[in-house]
């Protein structure tokens, strides 16, 4: 499709886009800046260093070389000094050697932060693919190669042809300096013409460094479709968001209608509304919500509280407020708790009471809040 051309990919890349690529190893990368990075490290520690470790290493072959004749007439001798003279090399050389590692290790970060991926050590047989060979050939990436290697080849030769010219009569002066003068100067101009050199990568990596990261974020740009299919994966396809909304719905009303039955009372409208509470003083501070429904729903719960016993009380206003203003497991809105209390009080009466004084007993008209039932029951009347 001509919307999947890369031509049509003008989408920013999403959060999980960049996540996906950071997770198979996939990042803005530099080998200027690496090279760039390990090469002025390299050349400073040098020219800073240069002189001892020349002397040092001057101090190393003198003391190898000179050596006692009964050295000679002892076989492992030789493989001893020849250990030690290792070993004061490696010491010697370590600092320089973990400056530069650790310029090889922390340039790239720069650029693209640090990344472990399991999956790019996966052997990708799609890269011996001949078609995409020549694409990475002569696409941009190779273009930027080829231009990249033909400026590190001017700047670097225009450079190496000054500090040579620069330096000729320093280098031309050596044959003349006593040998550990000499290699000690020599030494110190070796790093100072490799620094003055290293310093035109920068030019190189200065310009490199943006264009990978721009050339990353041109592979990550994403169509417009495929924004909206990851849109669907990430937040839910429709259809999926809908079942899910509906099976919520169903265990919502399982569990409420499993709660009926511990009701205390049911406030029906009488068929419209039904509102079932509980109350338990010590454990709650005012009556609460554990179920409520309209129509059929408000049926089922009449008939879960009659087969359970728990007590109906008819009130058309106050069923309307409280299936209004009050939530399923919730406590109800203060403005309700003299209407419910009067409810609760004539209830626990007709449980306490023998039966021929619970029938004697006159049915209450619970008095509910006005600005509630002003706001919640308006088309009371209409139904």
């Amino acid at each position: 499709m001509a919307e999947d051309s890369d031509a049509e990919r003008t989408e920013e890349p999403t959060a999980k886009r960049e996540r996906d690529s950071r997770e198979r190893g996939e990042v803005a990368r530099s080998r200027e800046l690496g090279t760039a990075a390990v090469m002025i490290v390299g050349s400073g520690a040098l020219l800073t260093v240069g002189g001892n470790f020349a002397s040092a290493f001057a101090g190393l072959m003198r003391s190898g070389l000179s050596f006692d004749r009964d050295v000679l007439s002892d076989p492992g001798a030789m493989g001893h000094q020849l250990g030690i003279a290792v070993v004061a090399a490696i010491l010697h050389i370590l600092p320089f050697l973990g400056a530069v590692a650790a310029a090889a290790v922390l340039a790239p970060l720069a650029l693209g932060g640090w990344v472990f991926s399991g999956e790019a050590l996966v052997p990708d047989l799609g890269r011996l693919s001949p078609v995409k060979g020549f694409g990475r050939i002569f696409g941009l990436g190779g273009l930027s190669e080829l231009v990249k290697a033909l400026l590190k080849f001017t700047v670097v030769g225009a450079i190496a042809t000054a500090v040579g010219l620069w330096l000729a009569r320093d280098t031309v002066a050596l044959g003349w300096m006593p040998t550990e003068t000499g290699i000690a100067r020599a030494a110190h101009l070796l790093a100072l013409g490799l620094l003055l050199m290293s310093a035109g990568l920068i030019v190189i990596a200065g310009v490199d460094a943006p264009f990978q990261w721009w050339l990353h974020r041109r592979r990550l740009k994403m169509t417009r479709e495929e924004v909206r299919e990851e849109f669907k994966e990430t937040d839910g396809r429709p259809e999926v968001k809908s079942r899910i909304r509906d099976l919520q719905r169903k265990m919502s009303k399982r569990r409420m209608m499993q709660a009926v039955p511990r009701a205390d009372v049911v406030v029906t409208n009488p068929t419209h509304y039904a509102v079932a509470l509980r109350y338990e003083a010590t454990r709650m501070k005012a009556p609460r919500v554990v179920a409520k429904g309209r129509d059929l729903v408000a049926l089922e719960i009449r008939r879960i509280a009659t087969d359970a016993n728990v007590p109906v009380f008819e009130s058309p206003v106050l069923a309307r407020v409280l299936y209004g203003a009050a939530e399923v497991g919730r406590e109800i809105p203060s403005g309700l708790y003299l209407a419910v209390a009067q409810v609760l009080s004539y209830v626990l009466q007709l449980k306490t009471l023998p039966a021929q004084r619970a029938a004697r007993l006159k049915r209450p008209t619970p008095e509910v809040d006005a600005a509630l039932r002003e706001r919640y029951d308006r088309h009371g009347a209409a139904e």
